[in-house]
């Protein structure tokens, strides 16, 4: 690039900066864009709840595909929920994972209500098939909830997104993936219940102490294998149902929404409003057991969960005895050979 040519452009760049008018269009139409997407998810769930329906009944009704169907898809995920599935999570949902149910369940028939709301349903093999946990059921819901409020000099700051509760897993002896964290949410959510204090609980010490415990194991574990790096969330795939999102109440979302939505009718009609914030609830954010858990159910259930068909057809590194943790022991004289050459992998595929 010649100087002349990257002064031309850095003189560009530098004077399309957008008036305040401008960027207040441009978030009203970024807005308008949101609103739109919400419309078109609340039809599409409407319109395509039967084939689901059909799907289910097929994939069900063929012990063949249904044996290994779920964990398939999971195999071939794609990178948004693959890059959160470890080495030891891999092993348990390849041999534990029968089922999963994706449902809008705030989204009644006639199409009221919120359809971003969803509700993951897994379903394990028990007893003696499964070597890690007790529950048979691990069902995790998301509610999209919305906050508004004023701080001390009258700015109003919003958030919108997933909020949860932690679900508990009945871990068998030793065999806890989470290595403590998960139960270590749960148990301060249940201690919070009845109004407590949360900064006043000695759960919440206890929780934050052990994420930063495992903080400090990943970032050790992530140095010594540079090649392989850790989960994103810095967890496993399990303390996913530890996620919460944020503390708003069904009618605190309620009266924060009306007024969004009234906000957005006076913009519509080019009335002048005020300004809102993103509001960063930085407390919360340290009590966090898996920050990504919103991205984790927004692609399992917009890409994993309608392309599951797609996914399950796809050829590439199917070794389900892999997925499952059994090694075929043939050759192994020659794999001790090239050592050096085939590092084992972090995480084994379907």
């Amino acid at each position: 690039m010649s100087t002349d040519f990257g002064a031309s452009l850095l003189d560009r760049l530098q004077g399309s900066e957008p008036t305040e008018a401008q960027l207040k269009k441009m978030s009203f139409l970024e807005e308008k864009r949101s609103r739109i997407d919400v419309d078109c998810l609340r039809d599409n769930t409407l319109k395509m709840r039967d084939w689901y329906n059909e799907r289910d009944a097929f994939v069900n009704g063929n012990d063949e595909i249904k044996e290994n169907f779920w964990v398939r898809v999971f195999a071939n995920a794609p990178s948004e929920i693959d890059q959160y599935i470890m080495t030891p999570d891999a092993a348990a949902l390849g041999s534990t994972l029968t089922n999963l149910k994706v449902e809008r369940f705030e989204l009644d028939e006639q199409g009221q209500g919120e359809p971003r709301s969803v509700r993951l349903t897994f379903e394990f093999r028990t007893g003696e098939e499964n070597p890690f946990f007790e529950n048979e059921k691990l069902v995790k819901e998301l509610y999209w909830r919305r906050r508004s409020v004023k701080n001390a000099d009258g700015k109003t700051k919003s958030w919108e997104g997933l909020v949860s509760e932690p679900v508990r897993i009945q871990w068998k002896k030793d065999m806890d993936l989470t290595k403590g964290l998960l139960d270590a949410a749960c148990d301060l959510a249940e201690a919070e219940k009845g109004g407590k204090d949360r900064k006043k609980l000695p759960e919440l010490e206890k929780l934050k102490n052990k994420i930063v415990e495992l903080e400090t194991t990943a970032d050790q574990e992530e140095d010594e294998d540079e090649d392989f790096p850790l989960s994103p969330a810095g967890a496993s795939f399990f303390a996913f149902f530890g996620y919460r999102g944020n503390d708003v109440s069904a009618e605190e979302s309620k009266v924060a929404t009306k007024q969004a939505d009234e906000r957005f009718a006076k913009l519509s009609k080019g009335e002048t409003v005020e300004d809102e914030e993103e509001e960063e609830d930085e407390e919360f954010e340290d009590i966090e057991v898996f920050p990504d858990g919103e991205q984790l159910a927004i692609a399992i259930a917009d890409d994993l969960w309608p392309h599951a068909l797609e996914l399950f057809n796809r050829d590439e590194g199917m070794d389900i005895e892999e997925l499952e943790g059994d090694v075929d022991d043939e050759d192994e004289d020659d794999e001790d050979d090239d050592e050096e050459d085939a590092r084992p992998k972090k995480k084994t595929k379907v």
